[in-house]
């Protein structure tokens, strides 16, 4: 095999080759705030587009007012409102308590039971190796979405299933220091900053503002040009086990 054959194995995937994305989130409203653009621009070029949530989201409570029903509904609505605004079409739940998150093997699962069950070539999820994530329900979540990665194309994973073995084409990290695939979200801007709005147990008007100005600076930093860029790691399955220059790709 010769050298540039070899250099290939560390190209990023394509997000035009992706069909069927499925986009896995710890807490209701991580898929707008990390690539709601990316999510607008792919769901207008025709790629299913799905929503996985982790926990329940009880936790969030910050005094924000939310009416009488328990939090987990009321951010299980939001989930979905702020989706569909998006264009997304399913929402799954596994409804694990908001804080508890610990078995990467056990959520890894459950979400690859989803992935072939939906036939998904793409999934999407937290970078659980951003240096600085406090948050250890976005780790967990990052780790066993690539756990599942990895596994989904074997044939008895998971254990007793009755589904059958699906080939992913790519892996996306948001909330990553090193996206190495940037999306111009120039004209979904301010539609990802209506989706987040649509959070309201979660965002209040100044966090808002906020947002939109961190990420405005931040795509516009990324572009170097004016353009509001949307930036994620994507990977193959294949770069997510025994690759070490899976870090610079």
């Amino acid at each position: 095999m010769d050298e540039n054959m070899i250099l290939s194995l560390f190209a990023p995937p394509k997000l035009d080759g992706i069909r069927r994305l499925l986009c896995i989130q710890p807490h209701s409203d991580d898929n707008e705030i990390g690539m709601g653009g990316i999510i607008a621009s792919l769901v207008e070029k025709g790629v299913q587009v799905d929503y996985l949530t982790v926990t329940d989201g009880a936790l969030g409570d910050n005094g924000i007012p939310y009416g009488e029903e328990s939090l987990s509904l009321v951010r299980k609505r939001e989930a979905e409102a702020a989706g569909r605004y998006l264009g997304a079409e399913n929402f799954f739940f596994l409804s694990h308590g908001d804080g508890t998150l610990s078995s990467v093997p056990e959520i890894a699962r459950e979400i690859a039971e989803i992935i072939r069950k939906g036939r998904y070539d793409a999934i999407a999820a937290p970078d659980p190796w951003n240096r600085y994530e406090a948050h250890f329900d976005h780790v967990v979540t990052g780790r066993a979405a690539a756990q599942a990665a990895i596994s989904v194309s074997l044939r008895k994973y998971p254990e007793n299933t009755e589904t059958d073995p699906v080939e992913l084409k790519a892996v996306l990290f948001y909330f990553t220091s090193r996206p190495n695939t940037f999306v111009d979200i120039s004209p979904y801007f301010q539609k990802k900053m209506e989706a987040i709005a649509l959070h309201r147990s979660q965002i209040t008007g100044e966090m808002l503002e906020l947002y939109g100005g961190y990420f405005m600076w931040r795509g516009m930093k990324m572009s170097g040009d004016g353009r509001i860029m949307e930036g994620v790691k994507a990977l193959l399955p294949l770069h997510l086990h025994c690759i070490g220059e899976a870090e610079d790709i």
